[in-house]
């Protein structure tokens, strides 16, 4: 045979090299006070509730703040800023619908799903894990 050729029975022991990398391994735990800032930048949303755009400058100003201190927080801050803009998004949407009569039933299942999307994620935050939001956009990675 020629030279770097193989029959149907010959196989280069290179083909079988099993890897010997380990996992990535999982973010470390994050402390108490890491947990309270996530808990308090989650629900910190609500405030949209009262205040208009509350639900977007609450976890910015939080994450902007504690953000540089904690890679824990950090990511609880993409992920509810990536999650409250695709709202805002999403709203804007259905209030335009409203037009066709669509909007309205739209807009009170998704302030349902948004209220209790904040308390899962804001609940997830304190048991210290990932906040598991639904229909994010990411803008922030």
């Amino acid at each position: 045979m020629a030279e770097g050729m193989y029959s149907v029975f010959e196989v280069p022991a290179k083909a079988f090299c099993i890897m010997t990398e380990t996992p990535a391994s999982p973010p470390p735990a994050s402390t108490s006070d890491e947990r309270k800032w996530s808990v308090l930048l989650h629900i910190s949303a609500l405030a949209g509730m009262i205040i208009p755009l509350g639900n977007v400058i609450g976890p910015l100003v939080l994450w902007l703040i504690k953000k540089p201190e904690s890679a824990y927080v950090d990511r609880h801050g993409k992920a509810a800023l990536n999650f409250q803009i695709s709202s805002m998004i999403y709203m804007i949407v259905m209030a335009l619908l409203v037009i066709v009569f669509i909007g309205l039933p739209l807009l009170i299942a998704y302030s349902i799903f948004w209220f209790v999307m904040v308390i899962l994620a804001t609940i997830r935050a304190a048991d210290d894990k990932d906040p598991g939001y639904l229909l994010s956009i990411q803008f922030f990675k």
